[in-house]
């Protein structure tokens, strides 16, 4: 048994050569090898550290199998595209796990729409909250067809100044990729907003592409898929985010 200077030594040795804890992100979605952004979204991350990011292993959780107990091991949750989900009521579930858990969130396209769903359900009182594509004659459609499809398309974007979405990407405008339907049904945006959802980025004619939490420590949701950006440009502003946040989890975790 080592004692008095010996014992000192070896325990500033031990905190000193502490591995970091690598943050585990949990990506939500039915994978297919069909949709690009599950091909996209992993590369993405994987490409952080030649980028100066951190360090993330990602893993697949099908909407079927959400837990919201073992979701909440994770340090971040991703609910990535693919809509219409095997199980609307787990990615729903995901984006609540966390949203009420503090846990870093990215929701892109039907991972944007599953969240403000989960929002006006959960937060806003609107038990019947209803998405189109699943319940098109509900009476609660707070997410509805899109009144011109953004299936492959790409647009500009405005960003509300001060907000994260602006700080992140640098700019009051940016380009936006789509691969999307369905959006958020504007009768409902005043009611968000009073229960604390920013809406922080527009398309040209002031359709909503972004929405944010500004209580939250990392909540982000985008109508258009950021991890479709050209490889050259590097990880997403969106994405690099989303993984920093989730390491600040990991290391808080494993301090």
């Amino acid at each position: 048994m080592e004692t008095g200077e010996n014992a000192t030594r070896t325990a500033h040795l031990a905190r000193t050569t502490r591995v970091a804890r690598v943050a585990r992100v949990a990506l939500v979605g039915d994978r297919s090898p069909h949709v690009p952004a599950h091909r996209q979204g992993p590369r993405m991350l994987a490409a952080l550290p030649d980028a100066g990011g951190p360090v993330v292993e990602p893993y697949w959780v099908g909407t079927a199998e959400v837990d919201a107990r073992e979701l909440a091991e994770f340090d971040g949750v991703w609910l990535v595209p693919g809509s219409p989900y095997r199980s609307e009521a787990g990615a729903v579930a995901a984006a609540g796990t966390a949203r009420e858990r503090g846990l870093p969130f990215l929701g892109t396209c039907g991972g944007f729409q599953h969240a403000v769903l989960e929002f006006a359900r959960h937060a806003c009182g609107i038990a019947d909250a209803a998405h189109a594509e699943q319940q098109p004659e509900a009476e609660e459609l707070v997410i509805v067809p899109l009144s011109c499809s953004l299936y492959r398309q790409e647009g500009g974007i405005r960003l509300v100044p001060g907000s994260a979405a602006h700080r992140l990407l640098g700019a009051e405008r940016a380009t936006a990729r789509y691969n999307c339907g369905y959006t958020l049904a504007p009768g409902y945006l005043d009611v968000l907003r009073a229960h604390g959802m920013r809406f922080t980025g527009h398309d040209v004619d002031g359709e909503v592409r972004i929405a944010e939490l500004p209580s939250h420590p990392f909540w982000l949701a985008t109508l258009f898929q950021p991890e479709l950006s050209p490889e050259h440009e590097g990880p997403h502003p969106f994405v690099r985010a989303f993984a920093e946040a989730a390491a600040r989890v990991a290391a808080a975790r494993g301090a």
